[in-house]
């Protein structure tokens, strides 16, 4: 093996389990993310078993605190890694609550324990500003910049002993609300590049908050819930934003039949997204330009008087309730992107059979998951399978691809073409399949030498 290279150990079979380790030498190196797999996306082995010697990894870069990008870090950690976790000043605020949530899910609830890896985490943690160099030992040295995906997400520019190399991470679309346009960077030797959606174009952001608002209404025409399964972190402060915007500019607007936008009930049911919330609204020198304005003018866009926030799971379980039973028109934003977990799987348990439901999806879903599997089966009348029991699919199933966090095609291949530098090769991860090859030829058209690891 001729140094440095670049060997991956996630995001090559779908697009979950991102982990990717720059071999500096024979004794070190550098990982990149360190994801859980979801799905059906996976190795055979438990999550905690690594396919490469943790002993050589003296630090960890984490491009954004996603947990298909950061889930496996306990694993990482217990396996003895104890050098620096590099990041971008939001994601250092970010990423203590969602280790705090996945351990708890994953690991342990004993109060203590968490406490010890929550302090041992931060330790670890060394923030970066975006656009810096940073020395990571005698021959690397890394840069953060804006990626676009969501607050505090980063691509990573590494000059490994002369040689570029580049991480996407997970890239943005442009106009993501509060998160400033990706710019790519100067050149790369080597680039390796994401491609969720290399295969498709996403509708404009003035396309899908018009879709968003219509299809919301034509939904609750039906007098039923709206839920919308949401990644406590990115995608429903995103909704948030954008549902600010429709209420304010419809006001007394009917959303439905003697219920105007401004009366319509938005859940919010997921404690760790009404945290990230929190700090998002700290966060707000991140913010981009247009959402700075509104602040300016007195709007609140990530907490206006719609919003009702579920704590505890006890409530949690009584809102199930009561929508169920009465059919309550509102909105339900609830944590679990893929259904796989989450309080989500609640709701989609009690009115899944519901011709009242509407289900909106707006963002990807992995293979194997609930998620997909309601988009593949709910549509025709079938059904799903919900902890071994079966439930027939009577909600109506919508999806809005333009709500997706990640760049489209076009995205992708301007990413690439306004380098002026272009690499000599680049790699494509994190996709399907399909993604991964319509986005090989279109990139090879251009000239380029793209290999699918």
């Amino acid at each position: 093996m001729s140094f440095p290279e670049v060997l991956h150990h996630g995001a090559t079979r779908g697009v979950t389990g991102s982990c990717h380790e720059l071999r500096i030498d024979e004794e070190h190196s550098l990982l990149i993310d360190c994801g859980l797999f979801q799905g059906e996306e996976g190795p055979v082995q438990e999550p905690e078993a690594f396919p490469f010697s943790v002993e050589r990894v003296h630090a960890l870069v984490v491009t954004h605190v996603h947990i298909d990008h950061v889930g496996r870090i306990p694993y990482l950690i217990g396996n003895g890694f104890d050098g620096p976790i590099y990041c971008s000043e939001p994601s250092a605020q970010l990423l203590p609550l969602v280790m705090e949530d996945a351990i708890k899910i994953g690991w342990t609830r004993d109060r203590k324990r968490v406490e010890r890896f929550i302090a041992r985490i931060r330790k670890q943690i060394v923030s970066l500003p975006y656009n810096r160099w940073r020395p990571v030992g005698e021959d690397l040295k890394i840069r953060l910049q804006k990626a676009g995906h969501i607050l505090g997400s980063a691509y990573v520019e590494c000059d490994a002993a002369g040689k570029k190399i580049v991480f996407s991470g997970d890239l943005g679309a442009p106009h993501t609300p509060l998160i400033p346009t990706p710019r790519p960077p100067q050149r790369a030797d080597l680039l390796i590049l994401e491609s969720t959606y290399g295969d498709r174009c996403h509708e404009g952001r003035k396309e899908r908050k018009q879709k968003l608002r219509e299809m919301v209404e034509r939904a609750l025409g039906n007098r039923g819930a709206v839920l919308i399964p949401a990644f406590s972190m990115g995608r429903t402060q995103e909704l948030l934003y954008e549902l600010e915007e429709i209420v304010h500019r419809q006001q007394e607007s009917p959303a439905a039949k003697d219920l105007p936008w401004n009366e319509l009930e938005i859940i919010v049911d997921s404690p760790l997204a009404a945290r990230f919330t929190k700090v998002f609204r700290k966060l707000k020198p991140y913010w981009d330009a247009e959402a700075r304005v509104k602040l300016t003018t007195g709007r609140h866009p990530l907490s206006f008087d719609q919003i009702t926030t579920i704590d505890n799971h006890r409530d949690h379980l009584s809102t199930v309730d009561y929508v169920q039973r009465t059919g309550h028109s509102c909105i339900v934003l609830a944590a679990g992107g893929m259904c796989n977990g989450g309080r989500i799987v609640n709701y989609l348990r009690a009115l899944l059979g519901d011709p009242r439901t509407d289900i909106l999806f707006v963002g990807y879903q992995a293979r194997g998951t609930l998620g997909r599997d309601i988009q593949q089966y709910g549509p025709a009348g079938g059904y799903v399978r919900i902890d071994g029991q079966k439930v027939v699919v009577k909600a109506g199933v919508h999806t809005i691809g333009g709500y997706s966090a990640h760049a489209d095609q076009k995205n992708l291949l301007d990413f690439v073409s306004r380098m002026k530098v272009k690499p000599e090769e680049i790699r494509l991860v994190h996709g399907d399949k399909r993604a991964k090859e319509e986005l090989k030829v279109k990139l090879e058209d251009s000239g380029l030498q793209v290999r699918i690891p």
